[in-house]
């Protein structure tokens, strides 16, 4: 039923079905008010023109400011709460460790691990997963692609293959999943005999915690595997964070720099709509792809992240803390 004012205009719309009469959504398990007065006060400051001009020290050729309509007021105060999407590198995690710390751990152990796992259903799987990747990658003429012997020729020649394409990708910085699943499984190794702890910036726990307590459910996307993504989060310096995640998404998804990719994963958060969902991360491609997609959008500026190209339009933040909710 509508409650109605003398003059006939709508005072109460009726309330929304209960789930299970509607699709779940991120907001489901929200148990207190989100967006408070003081958020939307922010957010009419950082379209001030004054506000619109000023900059953080240190990021040259990067626009750092809070750009209007970077992060928009299309849901109503204190009524519709959001999902946050989080990158990884440079995000939540320096990017030092991963390139300098992590990489370097799965180049160096990617022999050992295939000679000691070599008949596992994981590795076997592995396996098949690089042999269509280097299939393809031959055909295409790609730079380092070694054929990978048949099983008859012996265990040694395939793993010296291998070993060889696994080298190749990771001076490539490539994000396939032939090769981050693999990585995952050696990194598993790692972080389970303690010869791994996984980085995240000291602001990171405190966020998950504070979110996890509001109802915010936060998600991680990362070209990373879930498997790795779920052993970063789970051995890092300040204890497992885990219990603060709700999922992870990876490139089986989609790339990161396509806007398909965000559009499958509001449609798999159940939100009522894109902008319920937060993406923050490092990368203005990213960024401009998930605002695309209709999510709002944060750029995460870290120490050592990369620069930033001028007048990108998106809000900036150096820390998790400074996200007003």
């Amino acid at each position: 039923m509508y409650a109605l004012s003398p003059s006939g205009s709508i005072l109460h719309p009726p309330l929304p079905k209960p789930y299970p009469h509607r699709p779940p959504k991120c907001s489901d398990c929200a148990y207190s008010p989100l967006f408070t007065k003081q958020f939307f006060n922010l957010l009419q400051e950082c379209r001030s023109p004054i506000r619109n001009s000023k900059k953080v020290p240190g990021h040259r050729n990067s626009n750092t400011s809070f750009k209007a309509g970077a992060f928009s007021s299309n849901n109503e105060a204190g009524t519709t709460p959001v999902c946050v999407v989080l990158d990884i590198e440079g995000t939540t995690t320096p990017i030092s460790f991963v390139t300098d710390v992590l990489f370097p751990y799965a180049r160096d152990n990617v022999r050992m691990h295939l000679e000691e796992t070599y008949d596992s259903d994981d590795t076997r799987d592995d396996i098949e997963l690089l042999r269509s990747q280097v299939h393809d990658d031959l055909q295409n003429g790609v730079i380092g692609a070694v054929p990978i012997p048949s099983d008859d020729t012996g265990k040694e020649e395939v793993i010296s293959a291998l070993v060889a394409n696994v080298d190749g990708m990771i001076k490539a910085d490539r994000k396939i999943t032939s090769l981050k699943q693999l990585q995952g499984h050696i990194w598993r190794t790692g972080f389970e005999k303690n010869e791994l702890q996984s980085v995240v910036y000291d602001d990171v726990p405190h966020a998950l915690e504070r979110w996890h307590a509001s109802g915010v459910k936060v998600y991680i996307y990362s070209s990373g595997s879930r498997l790795a993504q779920r052993l970063l989060f789970g051995y890092t310096n300040h204890g497992d964070l885990r219990k603060y995640l709700c999922g992870f998404f990876d490139t089986t998804i989609g790339n990161k720099k396509e806007t398909k990719s965000y559009i499958e994963i509001s449609e798999s958060l159940g939100v009522d709509k894109p902008s319920d969902i937060l993406f923050v991360t490092d990368v203005v491609q990213e960024a401009v792809a998930a605002k695309a997609a209709g999510l709002e959008v944060m750029i995460s500026v870290r120490p050592g992240n990369g620069p930033l190209p001028e007048d990108h339009g998106f809000m900036m933040i150096k820390s998790f803390m400074e996200i007003p909710f």
